[in-house]
């Protein structure tokens, strides 16, 4: 028995730097969890468990849905093989009003948040002259929906609102194995992360594409990069699957290592309203939510931190402005 695989919550609180409040909370219990959601309102989360291999067909795949305060309140919510649902090996998750979208081999699901019900299936098998891998999924401000295929090195665009057509948005091999993806809040540009050599890439909505970062000659900061997400503050953070580790990149393209020694941490999301950071441990069948710092340039230096600027509890009451003196 060792610390980072049975308390990876307490290691990460560690190094993040953070208290811990009861609020923060793990999952355990999980089968190959590969990617954690919640919705805008931070009133639901949802876990994807591939539950055995990463491309098997064997339809036990399952998806966990979690209370505000990270409780399971299903473990199997969705069951692959349970009330007629095909559920192989589901991979990324994306959060669009009622709807929970499932990256399922070459298929992306969609289901309904309240009652589990398939609302949609759409195939991607025909797109693809290799075998299709889709990974991850994400959704703009817009409601178009992003799908990365790892294998065919390729992203997928979708429109729900034209009856779910699907275009390929960008095939290059400068993708290297795009695993997580992610809509910059701002910009609205795709950004992706390879798993194959460690690269962010970011892509416009007419698929131009550049490197934002890369492993240099000399250096080889990134490994095998599974997750990606933005933060309020437009901070980046994507994690490193095999290098155990969750790094920061801020605006100013800063990198920092907020947390490491994980054990597998996988396709990671922040949960913007609650400011948490949502974990899953890919190969230790666990997952985490925790609090993450408020950026330096967000407070004055004098000024105290407190569990607000974690995402804990809501932040004061803003003092009105004093009149002038008399």
């Amino acid at each position: 028995m060792h610390l980072y695989s049975y308390h990876p919550l307490l290691l990460a609180a560690l190094l993040i730097g953070i208290s811990l409040p009861s609020e923060a909370a793990q999952v355990i219990g999980l089968e190959t969890p590969n990617s954690f959601v919640g919705d805008p309102s931070g009133k639901e989360y949802f876990i994807s468990n591939i539950n055995g291999e990463r491309e098997a067909r064997d339809n036990n795949g399952f998806i966990t849905k979690l209370s505000p305060d990270g409780k399971v309140i299903n473990l199997k919510f969705i069951q692959g093989g349970v009330a007629e649902i095909t559920l192989h090996a589901p991979k990324g998750l994306a959060l669009v009003g009622p709807i929970l979208y499932v990256a399922d081999l070459d298929q992306l699901k969609g289901f309904d948040t309240t009652t589990g019900k398939l609302l949609v299936t759409v195939p991607f098998s025909s797109l693809s002259r290799s075998q299709v891998s889709l990974t991850d999924v994400t959704a703009s401000q817009t409601g178009i929906l992003y799908v990365s295929d790892q294998t065919a090195n390729s992203i997928y665009r979708i429109t729900p609102s034209d009856n779910y057509r699907t275009d390929l948005l960008i095939h290059d091999e400068r993708l290297a194995g795009p695993a997580g993806l992610a809509v910059h809040p701002r910009t609205s540009n795709l950004i992706a992360v390879s798993w194959d050599k460690g690269k962010i890439l970011e892509i416009t909505p007419e698929g131009q594409l550049t490197e934002l970062e890369a492993n240099g000659f000399f250096t080889s900061r990134f490994q095998n990069l599974s997750g990606v997400d933005f933060d309020q503050w437009e901070n980046m953070y994507v994690s490193d699957l095999t290098k155990g580790k969750i790094w920061r990149m801020t605006r100013d393209r800063r990198f920092q290592v907020i947390a490491e020694y994980l054990p597998a941490p996988a396709d990671i999301a922040i949960d913007r309203k609650n400011n948490l950071i949502l974990v899953p441990y890919h190969y230790d069948h666990a997952a985490e939510m925790n609090g993450l710092e408020t950026p330096s340039s967000a407070k004055s230096k004098g000024e105290k931190r407190t569990l607000a600027d974690y995402g804990f509890i809501p932040p004061p009451p803003k003092s009105s402005p004093e009149g002038p003196k008399k």
